[in-house]
C-alpha cells in the first residue's frame, strides 16, 4: 500500500478474493462455445477463442520467471543485490496476476465494442512493423515522462511508492502497482495495438507478441540476477540504448533518481538520469560467482504438490504453512503436478532451494528430488542413499562446514542417522549433523513442568530413545503399549532408569508424545484434553478438537537471519525444525565433531549443550499449542 493511498488503489474486484477469476468466466465459456459449435466464420473466432489461453500463457511465463529468479538467487550466480527478501513483500505481491485479469477483461470488451476486433489473421508484416515503430518512439518516450511524474513527491505518496516498497525485486515485483497506475500503463501500451486495430493492419502475432514482450521485459528487470551477456553490446554497441538489463532497473529501485526508462535505455541518456554506476555495476554481476555456504540443510520433497511449497515454488502458497490442497486445486494442477515429477525424475540431482544469512554464516538449503513414499520403499534406499552421499561430497568439495540432515534423509534404516556416509570417508571435513540433541533438547523443554508420566507413542527413533533416557534418568515414568517398543527402549537404558520404563494397557496420560505411525484409533482412545508432544519431524494428523497438538521439534528464529519468507514445511513463519537449527548452531560454535549415529548415554550432556547455545544465539522456545 502507498504510504497515502489516492483514489483508484485498490483494484475493484479485491472483494471477491480468490474467486476474481470468476469474471473472465462468460465470456470464456460463450467463445469456447462459439469456437466449438459455430459454423460461420464471425461467430467461430479464432482470435475471441484464443483470449483466454494466452491469459494462462501469460501467468506460466510469470511462474517460469519467478521460479528460475529464486532459484538463480539462492545459488548466487551473477545477482546483483544481496539484500533479503521479507513476508511483507510476499504478502503485498501475491495478487500479480491482477494485472493479467484486467487485460484479460479489457481485450474481452475490446474484441465485443470495437469494429474489426474479430477473425484477425495470424500475421501481418506490416502491423508488426507498425506496433515496434510505435513501442520505440511514441510509448517509450510517454513512458519516461510518466514514470518520472509518478516520483513527484504528490503521486509517489499516493501510487507509486507502493511499488518500491520492494527494494530487492522479484520478476512479479514488476507488475505491482495500484489499480490506478496500471490503468496509466495500459493506456500506453495499447497505442500501438489500437492503431494497428483501427488501421486494419493488426493479426493475432501483433498482439500476442507485443504482450510477450512487454512481459518478457518487465520479468528480465526485476529478477534480481543479470543475464544479459556482455558480448551481445560488444558486437553491436547501440543496443546499450535500445535494450536495458536487470542491474539497469536495479538500481532505480534502490536510487529511486535515475534510470526511469522502461526498456530502453535512451531517454536516460538523453535527459540525464542515467546512474553514473550502471555499468560497473552491470559488469560485477556478470563477474559474480555461486556463494560459498558454510551451512547446508538437506531436505527432500514430501509430497507430490510439496513442489510447489518450496521457495522456488509457488511464492504465496511457501509464505504459509503448507497444507495438502484441496481435491479440486489437485485435479486442476495435475498437468503442473506431473511435469514436475518427470522434471525431477529426469534431473535426478539435489538442487539448491533457498539462501539465509545468519551473522557470518552463509546458509543454503539443498532438496533432495525424492518424495516421502520413495523414502518408505526399500528398493529404493539404494538410490536415495547415493543422492544422500553426493550431497556430502559436493558440499566437502565446495568447502561446507556443517550439513545437516533432514526429514527422512536421516532415517535409521537408509544410513543410521547418517552415521554411514561418516564411516565410508573417515576423513571428511564437512560435519555431518542428524539434528537429534537439539529436537531432544526442544522437546525436553516443551513437556508441561510437573508431568511425572506420560506415553510413548509411534515409531522409536534416535530421538524417541534420547528423550526416554532423559526422562527415566529424571524420574519421569515413560509407558509404552507394545512389547517390541519397550525392548527396544530398555536395551539403550542404563540399570538405575530402567525401572522408569513400563509396559502398559492404559491410554489415559495427559502427555503423549508421539511419532510416526501413530494410528487413527490410538488418537481417538486419548483422554480428553491430551497433549501430544510429536518427536518426529512429521506432524501427526490432527483428529482431535477437545485436545492440543504441539508443532513438531522447532524454535522460533531471531530477526536477525536473513531473507526468510518461506515456511518449512507445515511450521508457521520464521520458524524452523530444530533438525535445522542444529546445523546452523553446530557452525557458529565451530564444533568440530560428527553428530550423527546410533544414540548413546554419552550423548545426554549434549542436550543441554546444545540448546544452551541456541539460545545464546537467539532462536527461542515455541510456547504455543493448538488445538486441532
Amino acid at each position: 500500500m502507498a504510504s497515502t493511498p489516492g483514489i483508484l488503489t485498490e483494484w475493484p474486484w479485491k472483494p471477491l478474493g480468490s474467486f476474481k477469476h470468476v469474471l473472465l468466466l462468460p465470456w470464456t465459456i460463450k467463445s469456447t462455445y462459439n469456437f466449438v459449435t459455430k459454423d460461420t466464420p464471425e461467430e467461430r473466432d479464432l482470435s475471441t477463442f484464443l483470449v483466454f489461453p494466452y491469459i494462462l500463457f501469460r501467468m506460466l511465463h510469470n511462474q517460469i520467471w519467478i521460479s528460475l529468479s529464486r532459484y538463480i538467487n539462492a545459488k548466487g550466480n551473477n545477482r546483483i543485490l544481496d539484500r533479503g527478501l521479507e513476508f511483507d513483500q510476499v504478502d503485498r505481491e501475491k495478487n500479480w496476476d491482477d494485472q493479467i485479469l484486467f487485460n484479460g477483461i479489457l481485450f474481452f470488451v475490446g474484441i465485443h465494442t470495437i469494429n474489426g476486433a474479430k477473425n484477425l489473421p495470424y500475421w501481418r508484416t506490416d502491423g508488426v512493423v507498425i506496433s515496434i515503430l510505435l513501442h520505440v518512439t511514441l510509448v517509450e518516450f510517454l513512458y519516461y515522462w510518466l514514470h518520472r511524474a509518478l516520483h513527484h513527491y504528490y503521486l509517489y505518496n499516493r501510487y507509486h511508492s507502493h511499488h518500491h516498497s520492494s527494494i530487492v525485486t522479484e520478476p512479479i515485483t514488476s507488475v505491482i502497482h495500484p489499480f490506478a497506475e496500471h490503468i496509466a500503463y495500459f493506456s500506453l501500451f495499447a497505442i500501438p495495438m489500437l492503431t494497428t486495430l483501427l488501421s486494419g493492419t493488426s493479426s493475432i502475432a501483433s498482439f500476442a507478441g507485443y504482450l510477450f514482450y512487454i512481459d518478457f521485459m518487465n520479468n528480465l528487470g526485476h529478477c534480481n540476477f543479470e543475464i544479459i551477456p556482455k558480448k551481445l553490446f560488444s558486437i553491436f554497441p547501440p543496443l546499450k540504448y535500445l535494450m536495458y538489463t536487470p542491474s539497469f532497473h536495479s538500481l532505480h529501485h534502490t536510487q529511486f533518481r535515475t534510470n526511469y526508462s522502461l526498456f530502453m535505455p535512451f531517454y536516460d541518456y538523453v535527459y540525464g538520469t542515467m546512474d553514473e554506476s550502471t555499468d560497473s555495476l552491470y559488469e560485477r554481476s556478470l563477474k559474480r560467482g555461486e556463494d560459498t555456504a558454510q551451512v547446508v540443510y538437506l531436505t527432500h520433497l514430501t509430497t507430490p504438490e510439496s513442489i510447489f511449497h518450496l521457495q522456488v515454488g509457488f511464492a504465496h502458497v511457501s509464505s504459509r504453512p503448507y497444507v495438502s490442497p484441496k481435491w479440486y486445486l489437485m485435479w486442476f494442477m495435475w498437468p503442473l503436478t506431473l511435469c514436475s515429477i518427470m522434471i525431477t525424475w529426469i534431473y535426478g540431482r539435489t538442487f539448491v532451494v533457498e539462501r539465509h544469512r545468519f551473522h557470518p554464516l552463509n546458509l543454503q538449503t539443498w532438496a533432495i528430488p525424492k518424495y516421502k513414499l520413495q523414502y518408505s520403499l526399500q528398493w529404493q534406499n539404494a538410490s536415495i542413499n547415493s543422492l544422500v552421499e553426493e550431497a556430502i561430497l559436493e558440499a566437502e568439495h565446495k568447502g561446507v562446514k556443517v550439513l545437516s540432515l533432514g526429514l527422512l534423509n536421516q532415517s535409521e534404516e537408509l544410513n543410521a542417522y547418517g552415521a554411514l556416509y561418516v564411516k565410508r570417508h573417515p576423513e571428511l571435513k564437512t560435519r555431518v549433523v542428524d539434528g537429534s540433541s537439539l529436537a531432544v533438547a526442544v522437546i525436553l523443554n516443551s513437556i508441561p513442568k510437573g508431568t511425572t508420566q506420560l506415553l510413548l507413542r509411534g515409531k522409536v527413533t534416535k530421538v524417541a530413545t534420547s528423550i526416554a533416557l532423559a526422562l527415566c534418568q529424571k524420574g519421569i515414568q515413560v509407558a509404552t503399549l507394545r512389547d517390541d517398543e519397550c525392548a527396544k527402549l530398555n536395551n539403550s537404558l542404563d540399570v538405575n532408569s530402567k525401572s522408569n520404563l513400563v509396559l502398559t494397557k492404559s491410554t489415559s496420560y495427559q502427555v503423549w508424545l508421539v511419532g510416526d505411525g501413530l494410528s487413527e484409533e490410538e488418537q481417538l482412545k486419548a483422554s480428553k484434553g491430551t497433549i501430544f508432544v510429536p518427536f518426529s519431524q512429521f506432524q501427526p494428523k490432527k483428529l482431535r478438537k477437545d485436545c492440543f497438538y504441539h508443532y513438531t521439534p522447532a524454535m522460533l528464529t531471531p530477526k536477525s537471519l536473513e531473507n526468510v519468507h518461506s515456511c518449512e514445511n507445515w511450521l508457521p513463519r520464521r520458524v524452523m525444525s530444530a533438525w535445522r537449527i542444529a546445523g546452523i548452531v553446530h557452525g557458529l560454535e565451530g564444533w568440530n565433531e560428527h553428530e550423527c549415529g546410533i544414540p548413546t548415554t554419552a550423548d545426554l550432556p549434549r542436550f543441554d549443550k546444545v540448546w544452551d547455545a541456541a539460545l545464546r544465539h537467539g532462536f527461542q522456545p515455541l510456547t504455543s499449542i493448538s488445538s486441532a
